[in-house]
This record gives C-alpha cells, sequence and structure tokens, in this order.
C-alpha cells in the first residue's frame, strides 16, 4: 500500500534522541495499521521503560505520521511488552551502531 510506504519513510525520519538511529530502523515499531479511512494505528516501544524521552519520541512519531498526505488521523500506542532487543534492529541499524556480527 503505497500510503503506508509513505508512512515508513517518515518513520524514518524520526531519530531516538539517545542513539543516532531512526525508530523504524531501531525496530521500535511493533505495528502499524490503516484503516480503509486512512486512520493509522501504531503501537511501539521504546528501548528502556525509563526512558525520559519518552513523551517526545511518541509526539514526534505522531506528529511525523500525522504530516504524511493522505493521512486523516493517527492513535500511537506505547507499549512495553514484548520487550524491545536489538534482534528488532534492522541490518543496517545494526552496521550503524557497530553490533552487527560479520
Amino acid at each position: 500500500m503505497e500510503l503506508e510506504r509513505k508512512i515508513v519513510m517518515a518513520l524514518r525520519q524520526v531519530y531516538d534522541p539517545e542513539i543516532s538511529v531512526n525508530v523504524y530502523d531501531l525496530g521500535l515499531i511493533y505495528e502499524l495499521k490503516v484503516d480503509e479511512d486512512h486512520h493509522v494505528d501504531i503501537t511501539m516501544t521504546l528501548t528502556a521503560p525509563n526512558c525520559p524521552m519518552a513523551d517526545y519520541v511518541v509526539q514526534m512519531v505522531k506528529e511525523a505520521v500525522d504530516d504524511v498526505p493522505g493521512v486523516v488521523s493517527s492513535d500511537i500506542k506505547l507499549v512495553w511488552e514484548p520487550v524491545w532487543d536489538k534482534s528488532r534492529m534492522s541490518e543496517e541499524a545494526l552496521v550503524e551502531l557497530g553490533l552487527d556480527e560479520d
């Protein structure tokens, strides 16, 4: 779906302020749903439950999604289960942070 692709591109512009990798490639986005009315539901997490920037990151994700042409509204749900770990990161993110196993 074209709108979903644009949303993913927007999410790749939102960076975790403590890590130099975007929230999508970090694997912080657990679920992305776009309904027929172009309402977007995102379930996401953060790398640590006690992240002092939690509200900021969630707000940046919401703003990025809401700014995508065609999105009517969005709801961002922050969850802590399942717990995030580096296995959720993209290969690009692992390389960027020097965590790749090569």
